[in-house]
C-alpha cells in the first residue's frame, strides 16, 4: 500500500459546544454557511449524551471573519462557539486501505511517538484526515511518510 498524502494549511477549525441534538438544526448550520460561500471539509457531530451534542468542522482561514459573522447570530446562551485558526490539514489517502485492518492504528502510532497535537480526526473507508497544529505539521508529516513506506 502507497497512499498518497495531500496537505493543506490555513485551515480553521470550529466547534460547536452545546448545540441541540438535533439534525435539523445541524442542517440550519451547514445551509448558513453555504449560504456565505463558504467552504467547509471535515465535519465531525459528537454522539448525544443528551438534548445537546457539540459539532466541529474546518474552513479555510480566510473565511473566518464570515463565520463569525453567524456563530454571533447563534443567541442560544448554551452554544458555545470554540474557533482555533492556523492549523494544517494531513490526508492519506489509498483505496487499499478498505478492509485493511491496521491502517488507523499505524498512522495514530506514528504522530503519537513524535507527540503530535492533534485537533481533529475524520475518516472514510479510503481516507484518514489530521487536523494537526501549524507547529506539530513537519514531525507528524514526517512520521507519517515514515511509517507509510
Amino acid at each position: 500500500m502507497k497512499p498518497t498524502i495531500n496537505v493543506y494549511d490555513d485551515v480553521t477549525l470550529v466547534i460547536l459546544q452545546n448545540i441541540p441534538a438535533d439534525i435539523g438544526f445541524v442542517a440550519g448550520v451547514f445551509e448558513k454557511i453555504a449560504e456565505m460561500d463558504i467552504d467547509v471539509d471535515m465535519i465531525s457531530l459528537s454522539p448525544a449524551q443528551s438534548s445537546l451534542t457539540s459539532l466541529s468542522f474546518t474552513i479555510k482561514d480566510d473565511d473566518l471573519v464570515k463565520l463569525l459573522g453567524f456563530t454571533s447570530t447563534l443567541n442560544d446562551d448554551k452554544i458555545k462557539p470554540i474557533v482555533s485558526s492556523g492549523n494544517c490539514k494531513i490526508s492519506i489517502n489509498d483505496a487499499g486501505m478498505e478492509n485493511c485492518p491496521g491502517v488507523a492504528a499505524k498512522i495514530f502510532r506514528s504522530v503519537a511517538k513524535v507527540r503530535t497535537d492533534i485537533r481533529l480526526i475524520t475518516t472514510s473507508e479510503a481516507q484518514v484526515s489530521l487536523l494537526v497544529t501549524k507547529s506539530d505539521f513537519d514531525s507528524a508529516l514526517a512520521a507519517i511518510n515514515e511509517a507509510m513506506i
